[in-house]
């Protein structure tokens, strides 16, 4: 029997998922051996579309496109410095209270040493020994650590370099990249594209919503917590934890640095310190797999298991840089699937359940 060419449309209107695993397995491939370029090319497209607004705004009322998009570029660029600035200045408070912290951290070391000798029975020497050989055997462990902080300041540095350039670059040429995507695809389907890019826009400014509700949530629970443990400060110690968690890895570090060191000096007891830490540990947990994707998942009308796998993807794939892009290009995927009869189920599954997907 000759199947009909109905039959032989809908069967290739559909994905198998064979096909499908093979798409995804080879997306990650590209995504992992190129994210020297799509990282700083994804961050650029982000502020690119966030920016796009505000330029056409100032060429509408006549300012010449080029110093639009300098202007724009510039005051961003301002913002992120202040960030980095704000991190000197958490260094260099540390750095005020470091004779009195290193004073506390032999104090700590001798009443651990008499413990351990009235304890245990160990003597000095035999305590020595024990941390010459652990200091011996994690060598290699803080080389690493010394070496992965080292090399997320130069990617921070080159990051900071390279996006404002191409996020110029964009806003520049981007009638003619709007041009170039439209010639991709048949002339019927130059309205749809168009609602995808103007959706896209409002997506990013919903992801930028949800971000700053992270970091003010964020804020505000990390000075609860401070403040509970009696820190001095709690609000500016807590909003600056926040803010610096901007920076991957390096900013919750160095903010953590200052109240630790307070908090040793005011109360000289070591389990303030280590009530600062798990704070902050704490809230990175909640931030990380409950604030986020709540806060973002929903005013990007995307469910909280799917942005779940999409940070841990990201992160496993990108980093934390990973863990923030991923969240647009789900979304951007949902208004693509939305609008394609193949990919109507992927569209439902992405969704939150908010609203139903027209069927044709």
């Amino acid at each position: 029997m000759i199947p009909s060419k109905e039959n032989i449309k809908q069967t290739n209107s559909k994905f198998s998922l064979v096909e499908i695993l093979q798409l995804i397995v080879f997306a990650s491939l590209v995504l992992y051996f190129g994210k020297l370029l799509f990282i700083p090319l994804s961050f650029s497209l982000l502020v690119s579309f966030i920016l796009y607004p505000i330029c056409k705004w100032m060429e509408n009322k006549g300012i010449n496109k080029v110093v639009s998009i300098c202007t724009v570029l510039f005051s961003v660029f301002i913002l992120t410095l202040s960030i980095f600035y704000l991190l000197f200045l958490q260094l260099n408070e540390f750095s005020k209270e470091w004779g009195n912290f290193k004073l506390k951290i032999i104090e700590t070391f001798d009443q651990l040493s008499f413990f351990m000798t009235e304890s245990f029975g160990l003597s000095l020497e035999q305590q020595m020994i024990f941390i010459k050989n652990a200091i011996n055997n994690s060598g290699s462990q803080t080389f690493s650590v010394i070496q992965s902080i080292l090399f997320s300041l130069s990617e921070s540095l080159f990051y900071l370099l390279i996006i404002p350039i191409l996020s110029g670059l964009i806003l520049y040429h981007r009638r003619l990249l709007a041009n170039s995507l439209f010639q991709l695809f048949p002339k019927n389907k130059k309205e749809t594209i168009h609602e995808i890019l103007v959706e896209t826009i409002h997506a990013y400014y919903n992801f930028i919503k949800g971000m700053a509700l992270v970091y003010l949530t964020v804020g505000i629970l990390n000075s609860i917590g401070l403040a509970a443990l009696g820190i001095p400060h709690p609000i500016m110690f807590g909003f600056i934890a926040s803010i610096l968690t901007f920076i991957p890895y390096v900013g919750i570090l160095i903010s953590s640095l200052l109240p630790v060191a307070i908090s040793w000096i005011t109360y000289n007891s070591i389990w303030y310190p280590l009530g600062v830490i798990l704070v902050f540990t704490f809230v990175q947990i909640l931030e990380a797999y409950i604030i986020f994707p709540f806060a973002v998942g929903r005013r990007l009308k995307i469910n909280t298991l799917v942005i779940i796998i999409m940070i841990t993807a990201g992160g496993i794939l990108w980093g934390a840089a990973g863990m923030i892009l991923f969240i647009p290009f789900v979304s951007i995927l949902k208004l693509i699937a939305e609008r394609s009869e193949s990919l109507k189920t992927l569209a439902i599954l992405l969704g939150d359940g908010s609203e139903t997907v027209e069927e044709n």
